[in-house]
């Protein structure tokens, strides 16, 4: 496994190494919506945090794909997600502790970030929360939301889907 896999946990942490930060609670509640078609696949989803404008993920958060298809088998669509292949994915071992878990059903779908967010070590900044939706015989979609690190103030952001994903929202709090 690379210390990529790792990073996300990194990240986090580093968010809450400040006193402010080791008591953060940071919700992401993703809308996956349930689409009229006649082949509906459950979309694989990556979340991970990157600076802003830059193509090097700073850590990978969560990411659901079929993962108890035979031989790994769900693996090999992971690279429809490009965004998130390129940004580190395609250098980690399959599957990541702690980051991956099965595909989920259409509805809202909350993660807490605060944990892996406490054992990461990102340096203070402004960085981008990025999630990438992706369907097999679908599309796909990236959305990113601000954060900052520490948080030292409570705050929520808003992104809304096209297709693939509906709204999307991060709430933190000191």
């Amino acid at each position: 496994m690379q210390n990529t896999s790792l990073s996300l946990g990194s990240a986090l942490g580093a968010l809450l190494a400040t006193p402010s930060a080791h008591a953060a609670d940071v919700q992401l509640t993703i809308e996956l919506p349930r689409l009229p078609v006649a082949e509906y696949h459950k979309p694989y989803v990556a979340v991970w945090l990157e600076r802003p404008g830059s193509n090097v993920a700073a850590t990978q958060l969560a990411l659901w794909y079929e993962v108890k298809k035979p031989g790994n088998g769900g693996a090999k669509y992971l690279r429809d997600m490009r965004q998130w292949w390129h940004a580190g994915g395609s250098e980690l071992t399959l599957p990541v502790d702690g980051i991956t878990g099965a595909t989920r059903a259409p509805g809202e779908q909350a993660i807490a970030l605060g944990p892996q967010l406490a054992r990461a070590a990102l340096p203070p900044g402004n960085y981008e929360l990025v999630v990438e939706v992706a369907r097999e015989a679908g599309g796909r979609e990236v959305k990113r939301l601000p954060l900052s690190l520490p948080i030292k103030a409570a705050s929520t952001q808003h992104a809304q889907g096209d297709h693939e994903v509906g709204k999307i929202d991060l709430e933190v709090k000191p």
